[in-house]
Order: C-alpha cells, then sequence, then structure tokens
C-alpha cells in the first residue's frame, strides 16, 4: 500500500510516551498497594490498566501516524482520548484516592480555579466543534506544539466533564433526575461538531490538512493528493467525512453506556477503603 511511503523513516512507536505511562503505572501500583486493601487484579486496577494501554495504542502506536490518513481515523482517534480513555481513568481510581486528594490543602486552593462540570462541558463542547472549522483545523495543523496543545486542553476539559457520570460520588450524589440531565446535556453539547461533519460532506467536503501536514515533507502537492492511493475507498472521500461525524457520535453514545454500566458494577462490588 502506497501509505507505507508515509511510515517509511519515522519511529512508529513513542518510546517517551511509553516511560511515562509505565511510571504512571509503577506509581499507582505502589500507592494502591500500600495505601489501600484493592487488589491489582480487581475491576478498579484492570480498568485503570486498561486506560493506559488504549492511551498508548492510540497514541503511541503507528496508528498515531496512520490516522492522519483520513478524517474517520482521525476522528476515531480523537473518539478514544475523549470518550473511552477519560471515564476509563476516573473509574480507575480508588474513591478513596479521590477524597483523599479531594481534602488536601493544595487541592482546595487550586480547585477554586477549576471550571464546575457543567461549565467544562459546554467549553469542550465549543472547542471541539470550533476544532472541526476547516480554517480553525487547516490553522492549528500547521504547528504541532499548538495542535497538540489544542487536544491537550480538550482532554483536560474531558476529564472533568466525565467526572459526574465517572466519579458521582464527587459531585455530591446528584439525583438520579439530574444525573440523566446531565447525560443528555453531554450528547447534546458533542451534537454540533459530529453534524458539521456530516454537513460539510454534504455540502462538498474538505480537504485533509492534517494529510496535506503529512505529505509537506514528500515531493507531493496538495493537487497530486486527490489521485493517490493512500487508502482504500470509501477513505478521503465525502462518505468518510461523513461516516466520521456519525462515528463520534456513535463513540460518544458508546462511551456514555461503557461508563454507567462499569460504574454500577464497581460500585456494586466490595467497598474497600484506605488501609488504617
Amino acid at each position: 500500500m502506497f501509505y507505507a511511503m508515509f511510515l517509511e523513516g519515522q519511529s512508529l512507536w513513542n518510546v517517551p510516551l511509553l516511560a511515562f505511562l509505565i511510571c504512571i503505572a509503577l506509581l499507582y501500583v505502589v500507592l494502591v498497594l500500600s495505601f489501600t486493601k484493592i487488589k491489582l487484579n480487581q475491576k478498579q486496577p484492570l480498568l485503570f490498566f486498561l486506560s493506559l494501554g488504549i492511551m498508548y495504542l492510540a497514541f503511541g502506536s503507528p496508528f498515531e501516524k496512520i490516522s492522519h490518513l483520513s478524517f474517520s481515523l482521525h476522528m476515531l482517534q480523537l473518539s478514544i482520548l475523549y470518550f473511552i480513555i477519560p471515564p476509563l481513568f476516573l473509574l480507575g481510581i480508588p474513591d478513596s484516592f479521590l477524597h483523599y486528594i479531594q481534602n488536601l490543602t493544595l487541592f482546595v486552593r487550586v480547585s477554586k480555579f477549576f471550571l464546575a462540570p457543567i461549565a467544562a462541558l459546554y467549553a469542550f463542547g465549543v472547542l471541539f466543534l470550533m476544532y472541526h472549522f476547516p480554517v480553525v483545523l487547516s490553522t492549528i495543523s500547521q504547528n504541532t506544539v499548538v495542535h497538540n496543545g489544542y487536544l491537550f486542553v480538550l482532554l483536560l476539559l474531558s476529564v472533568r466533564m466525565w467526572g459526574p457520570i465517572a466519579a458521582p460520588d464527587l459531585n455530591n450524589n446528584g439525583s438520579t433526575r439530574q444525573n440523566k440531565r446531565y447525560l443528555f446535556l453531554s450528547g447534546l453539547a458533542l451534537m454540533p461538531a459530529c453534524l458539521l461533519f456530516i454537513l460539510t460532506a454534504l455540502v462538498g467536503g474538505m480537504n485533509n490538512p492534517l494529510l496535506t501536514e503529512l505529505t509537506a515533507n514528500l515531493c507531493i502537492s496538495p493537487s497530486q493528493l486527490d489521485s493517490l492511493n493512500l487508502l482504500p475507498a470509501p477513505f478521503n472521500t465525502r462518505l468518510d467525512q461523513m461516516f466520521a461525524g456519525i462515528l463520534m457520535l456513535g463513540m460518544h453514545k458508546f462511551g456514555l453506556i461503557l461508563t454507567v454500566r462499569l460504574g454500577k458494577k464497581v460500585n456494586s462490588g466490595t467497598v474497600v477503603g484506605m488501609v488504617d
């Protein structure tokens, strides 16, 4: 396949990211074994390790480069980053840790600058929508630092907005009606970004700026990209963009259902507190 040319000579596995995630995992193991009675083969540690593993597969493996070859692959990567990894990460942290951190003086002072979950949800929805505007995506994709910084801010907001769903005990134990309303608002906030992709595809589609950036170091003009057999149809077509929007909606819905069901299983298990 022609896409092999894009991967040739590039570092396909992100070793620094792997080292960072291993350090996070080791720190988690030390804290769990030292301060709780939770065993590493229980649900919460497994969910935590799963979130780290998915993070590396999505952003530290060759898929990170391949995802730039089409809109649908890139949106699959972002959906994993914002709709799957944060809830798994939060579900994997013992409630005793979260409550302990929440009561720390430093955290109390810093938390004053945190956005409320509902505000983080709306902020994420606005920034995520802006990311999908062709002019914004084309502009920020020209600078790797700016692009990664934008995605990192979205990640922080996504962790905050998943709090009431993945860690409801830390959000004043809202009523069932309030939780259902938050779930509804969560889907509503993400709807404009997904619909924008679908409408853009129906109107006429747009060029993939991430693919343009990826081919910048090759002797290929933008006009030649459409004729290259990078990926088989329907990738890099109007159908690809339309599918990207539908895929994001589906992944978000899947993330909500998965989080609610896993949360019930985790909470229904044995409650284990901090070691005396």
